[in-house]
C-alpha cells in the first residue's frame, strides 16, 4: 500500500475584510476558505461531536471572522474566531481535505440548514 504524501502549507494569509483564509500548499494547491465555512466545519468536539451523527449544526455564523491564528507545532493551527470559538485544531491534512471538498461540504451544510428550518442572514455584498 502506497503512503500518500502529506502536503504542508507554504503560506497562510488571513483577509479579515473579506473574511477569507487563503492557504497555499507545497504542491501548488491554493484554497480560499471563508471564515464562516471554517467555523461551521471546525474539527472541534463542540461542532463535530464525539462520533458519527453527533454533529451540532452551527447557525448564525454568516459574519464570523478569525481574530488570531495560533501555530500548533509543525502540524496545525488553532483558529480563534471572534464569536469565542477556538477549540478546533486545523491540521494541515484537515485544511487540505476541506479545501479539496469545499463546494460539496458547503452545499451539504446549506442543505442541512434548510432541512432544519434555518435561513442564512446575509448582508448585501456578502456571499
Amino acid at each position: 500500500m502506497a503512503v500518500q504524501k502529506k502536503h504542508r502549507p507554504t503560506d497562510i494569509r488571513l483577509h479579515q475584510k473579506s473574511r477569507v483564509l487563503e492557504v497555499i500548499f507545497d504542491n501548488g494547491a491554493e484554497f480560499r476558505l471563508p471564515c464562516e465555512f471554517l467555523r461551521v466545519h471546525s474539527p472541534s468536539a463542540e461542532v463535530q461531536g464525539h462520533g458519527v451523527g453527533q454533529e451540532t449544526l452551527q447557525v448564525g455564523k454568516e459574519r464570523v471572522n478569525i481574530k488570531e491564528i495560533e501555530p500548533i507545532g509543525a502540524y496545525a493551527v488553532k483558529l480563534h474566531f471572534d464569536d469565542g470559538h477556538n477549540t478546533g485544531l486545523f491540521s494541515w491534512e484537515f485544511l487540505y481535505r476541506i479545501g479539496q471538498n469545499q463546494e460539496a461540504m458547503w452545499q451539504s451544510y446549506l442543505q442541512r440548514l434548510t432541512d432544519a428550518g434555518h435561513q442564512r442572514i446575509v448582508a448585501e455584498g456578502d456571499a
